[in-house]
């Protein structure tokens, strides 16, 4: 039995059916755990989603910013953008059936030592706190409170965590840490402006998981949604957006030990995308 940890596809369901013979995967056998952003700006959506829905509990998957905005747009709280391609699932005969499947996936994932998410956690959060708040945000997007907090999800305040934080304030910046989160500041507020590599970020940011102070530091986590980030390899954090959708590969981190306590252990197994975009559009 093997786990697979796969970042973002974005509907590139031509690079997942190649990453998934590469490494052999078996649903009788092996897990695999998507990091999010499993849609949007490749060609494929539906196909990615009827895929892993087949897979059933063989398939476990982190929501990212990309599939909270095709929910937004499936319920006419957010418009398309240019650049969007979910129209094949928003058009789509089975298209209540994916969205169905789609809502009741998680935002945070916890295997052994090792805690899944789309972009990030907050510096001030434990493991613990950081799934508890995931179950938070789980528990809405599976209710009949979906369309009235999706109308108020997007915004980037507040930026800071605060235990008394109540309402739509508390869950958006929940959902931002976890779906959108790069950079803070020293004092653990995020900024949602600068979107490249930390070599030229601008004075008094630097990328979450640096930050001296932050409370998952004994926790390996495995994030995607920042393609333009090279992350050298390191013991506590690992990146897997490796820019599939924009010309780069897809990649799978295999777990052979579900206590894994680094990162630079596990194998990593990579295919070649066609897809060529500008990542930072």
């Amino acid at each position: 039995m093997a786990l697979y940890l796969i970042g973002d596809v974005q509907g590139c369901d031509e690079a997942l059916v190649r990453l998934l013979q590469h490494i052999d995967f078996s649903p009788s056998r092996d897990t695999l755990y998507m990091l999010g952003d499993m849609v949007n700006r490749g060609p494929g959506n539906a196909h990615v989603l009827r895929r892993l829905m087949e897979l059933g509990s063989s398939a476990q998957c982190v929501l990212g910013n990309h599939d909270l905005h095709l929910m937004a747009v499936s319920l006419g709280a957010r418009k398309l953008n240019a650049s969007d391609t979910i129209h094949d699932i928003l058009n789509a005969p089975d298209r209540e059936v994916l969205l169905h499947w789609l809502r009741h996936q998680h935002m945070a994932l916890q295997v052994g030592n090792v805690l899944m998410v789309h972009a990030g956690v907050l510096p001030q959060w434990t493991t613990e706190k950081a799934m508890a708040l995931a179950s938070e945000v789980e528990s809405i997007l599976r209710s009949d409170a979906l369309g009235d907090f999706i109308g108020h999800m997007y915004g980037g305040m507040p930026n800071q965590w605060n235990d008394t934080l109540t309402g739509h304030d508390r869950v958006r910046i929940i959902v931002n840490a976890f779906t959108r989160m790069r950079y803070c500041n020293a004092e653990g507020a995020m900024d949602f402006f600068y979107k490249k590599a930390p070599e030229n970020a601008p004075n008094g940011l630097m990328p979450w998981f640096d930050l001296p102070n932050r409370l998952t530091q004994n926790t390996v986590i495995a994030f995607g949604h920042w393609s333009t980030l090279q992350l050298p390899p390191r013991a506590d954090v690992v990146c897997l957006d490796d820019g599939c959708l924009w010309g780069g590969c897809l990649t799978a981190l295999k777990l052979d030990d579900v206590h894994m306590k680094d990162a630079r252990q596990a194998e990593r197994l990579h295919i070649k995308c066609p897809q060529s975009q500008d990542p930072l559009k």
